[in-house]
Parts: structure tokens; C-alpha cells; sequence
């Protein structure tokens, strides 16, 4: 009996037992997945905890779940994968073989990386890329009368790129309705050189900024912080005040990665960005988060990265060529406060434009504009991740590969 085993059993690993669980001989493989938590986390709704539109119920269930029967769950923390002998060294000693390893051990934010970070976090430094984070924030905004929030981006890549701009207009919004809007100034911070990575989202987004009376400075890439003086320091002197800072820190892979001499200074895997095989192992794939492709880190990217990655190891154990392509599709909700959102839908080559979604001159989704409809989409993403997506079960109309019926190209 030949061996498939997958690291992580979040978004992407999940995914993959499920694809794979239907695919492959039961005579011949057994599926082995290993993660060292019990619980699987609703990542995008981190996003609403800290605005009391979630609560802890809505992004926790367990992970045995959604893992298909005949699967194995390994519940255990991994010392080290050792490629060159086809193991994995769990923490306890024992070792697990493998015919064909899957990387999904995801990413996760390092405060750190930043200096000073530490000293004021959880008291007025706070993040939402973690459950732990979101429910502290959430706690902080119920006592908070206002000030400076700024909201901080230290460096690219991290995961949902659009985040920290839901989450800018998400408090505009949030602050109005408690009637503190006007004693709150909303800055963002960023190194990048605008609102957003994509020029003509850039531009559409960058609008709401004067709108919403958001402030934004660019170009900022952070030194340190100075939490006893409440202040960001950029490399080139740069400072900005903050009595509430919201931050993104640097986002690494897992450390596991580094112990194992497997990634880049990041602790991100080394991938083909089409095939997602491992660059330096044939019989290694990586999938959503754990890679360093130039694709969003985001769940629907995952999705799409599942069902490409589904074919190629089939491919792979029939001793064919990798055919399947990955074409870095994204697909990205983005709340704009008030019950309306953005939808964006674009790959490697093609930048977010205007359209309609998934059916061309139908919608029901427009790209690129702000409406009621696409906010009802994202809200009813959760139950779509949770029935359909980690189960493995395609969404009806929407491929792997980028459409491009319906785009204003």
C-alpha cells in the first residue's frame, strides 16, 4: 500500500483529502493528513468578530468533520519533514513515510519581524488575522471612545490582500453607526505605493479613501514601533501617532518549513507555479498558502489550486506529464461597509475589471462595482465554505481556470 500524505488540515488540506479521497484506488493508497490542532477556523470570518457581525460560533468547528471517512488524522505537532528519505518526523519520534507528500501548512503572522511590536500588543496593538486576535480587538472596540486608528500593513505577501482594506471601511462604517465617526481619524499605513496591488483596483478602491475620509500614506516601510510613544517609524525616519494601531505584521510560513531546509526567506515553499509542484522534490506538491507562487493567499485561491493539483498527482502517479495549469485564478469579495461590497476575479495575467459574474451579461455579481448583491455573496460565503468548498464539491459556473466571458477586457 503506497502512501499520500498531507500536511495541514486547514482550508487547502482539507480540500485536498476530499478531492483526492474520490480519485485514488483504495487498493492501492492510503490518505494520511497530520495537523497538531483539533479545531478548523473560518479564516475570512476573523474580518467580522472584531464589528460583532460574527462570533465564535460562526468561523469554529471541528476538524474530524470535514475529513471523509478512510482518511487519517494524525492529531500532532511535525518536527521535520525529511525529503530526501520521504518521512516526516512528528514531535514525539515516530516517523510517518510517504509515497507522495502535499504541504498545506499555510502561513501565519509573525509580530516579531517588527521591533517593539511586542511591547504594547493586545494592550492598544492589536491584529485580526488570528481568532485570538479578532476577539481580543473586538473586546477593545466596545470600551474605545475614539482617537487615531491606524491600521498598518508592515509587508507584502500576506494573506487576503484585501483584508486591511475591508477591515479600513468596515470601521468607518462600524463607528458611524455608534455615533463616534467624528471623533475617530482612520488612517492606513503601507508600504505599498497605493490603496491596493492591482492599478485598476488600486484606483476604484483608492475613491472610497476620500469618500470615507480615510487618510492613507504610502510608500512606509516600517522600522520599528515606539510603544511607550504610541508612534510607527519608518526605514527613513517617517513617523505616524497612533492611539489604536491595527496591524498586519510580516507573514511567514510555518517553521516547520525553515527546520526542514525546504523554503525561501520567508519559510515559503519553492513551487511551480502552474503544475505546484515542489521545485526541488518531484514527489512534493504545495498548495495555497505554504507556497511562494505569485497568486493571492487566499481561500478561493486554494479552491481553484485544489482542483488543478487533484489532476496533476493523478498524472503524476500514472507516470504522465503534469498538463493541468494553474493560471493564478483569484476570486476576492471585498465589504465596503454599509450591507454593499466589491467583487474582483483575475489571475496571473488579467488584473481586476469591470463585468458581470459568473455569468456574462447575467451577473448576478458586477466586478469592480459596489453593490448589495455582491455583499449578500459574501456573506453567504461561509456557508458555501463550510457545505461545499472544504467537502471538495465544485461551485456550479465557476471553473478552476479564469473566465473570461463577462469581463470589460
Amino acid at each position: 500500500m503506497k502512501k499520500l500524505l498531507i500536511l495541514g488540515a486547514g482550508t487547502a488540506g482539507t480540500m485536498m483529502a476530499n478531492h483526492l479521497n474520490k480519485k485514488l484506488n483504495k487498493n492501492e493508497w492510503s490518505i494520511t493528513i497530520i495537523d497538531q490542532d483539533e479545531k478548523h477556523y473560518y479564516q475570512p470570518g476573523f474580518l467580522f468578530i472584531p464589528f460583532e457581525i460574527y462570533s465564535e460560533k460562526d468561523v469554529i468547528k471541528e476538524k474530524r468533520r470535514f475529513l471523509p471517512p478512510g482518511v487519517e488524522f494524525i492529531q500532532s505537532p511535525i518536527q521535520i519533514i525529511e525529503a530526501e528519505k520521504n518521512q516526516v518526523k512528528l514531535n514525539d519520534g515516530k516517523i510517518i513515510p510517504y509515497d507522495i507528500l502535499i504541504i498545506a501548512t499555510g502561513c501565519r503572522i509573525v509580530p516579531s519581524e517588527i521591533e517593539g511590536l511586542d511591547e504594547g500588543w493586545r494592550k492598544n496593538i492589536f491584529d485580526f488575522y488570528t481568532f485570538d486576535g479578532s476577539v481580543a480587538l473586538r473586546n477593545k472596540l466596545k470600551e474605545w471612545k475614539g482617537g487615531r486608528l491606524v491600521v498598518h500593513l508592515a509587508e507584502m505577501p500576506i494573506k487576503c490582500p484585501v483584508a486591511p482594506l475591508e477591515f479600513l471601511f468596515l470601521s468607518d462604517w462600524f463607528f458611524a453607526k455608534k455615533g463616534i465617526r467624528k471623533d475617530v481619524d482612520i488612517t492606513y499605513v503601507t508600504p505599498l505605493g497605493s490603496a491596493f496591488t492591482k492599478p485598476r483596483a488600486s484606483a476604484v478602491l483608492g475613491n472610497l479613501f476620500v469618500t470615507k475620509n480615510i487618510h492613507i500614506v504610502p510608500n512606509f516601510n516600517v522600522s520599528h514601533v515606539e510603544a511607550d510613544q504610541n508612534k510607527l517609524v519608518s526605514l527613513d525616519g517617517k513617523e505616524v501617532e497612533y492611539d489604536l494601531l491595527v496591524t498586519i505584521p510580516t507573514n511567514m510560513g510555518d517553521e516547520m518549513i525553515e527546520r526542514s531546509g525546504l523554503g525561501d526567506e520567508l519559510n515559503f515553499v519553492p513551487t511551480d507555479k502552474h503544475t505546484l509542484q515542489s521545485k526541488n522534490y518531484e514527489n512534493i506538491f504545495v498548495i495555497g498558502d505554504a507556497t511562494d507562487i505569485p497568486a493571492s493567499k487566499a481561500g478561493s485561491v486554494a479552491h481553484f489550486e485544489a482542483e488543478i493539483l487533484t489532476e496533476n498527482i493523478i498524472s503524476f502517479i500514472n507516470n504522465k506529464p503534469l498538463e493541468a495549469k494553474f493560471d493564478g485564478h483569484a476570486n476576492c469579495y471585498i465589504e465596503s461597509g454599509y450591507n454593499k461590497a466589491f467583487l474582483i476575479d483575475f489571475n496571473y495575467d488579467v488584473e481586476p475589471v469591470e463585468g458581470t459574474f459568473p455569468l456574462a451579461g447575467i451577473g448576478p455579481f458586477s466586478l469592480l462595482k459596489e453593490t448589495r448583491i455582491n455583499h449578500l455573496g459574501k456573506m453567504a460565503f461561509k456557508f458555501i465554505y463550510w457545505n461545499m468548498l472544504l467537502k471538495g464539491i465544485p461551485i456550479p459556473t465557476v471553473p478552476p481556470h479564469m473566465k473570461t466571458s463577462g469581463k470589460k477586457l
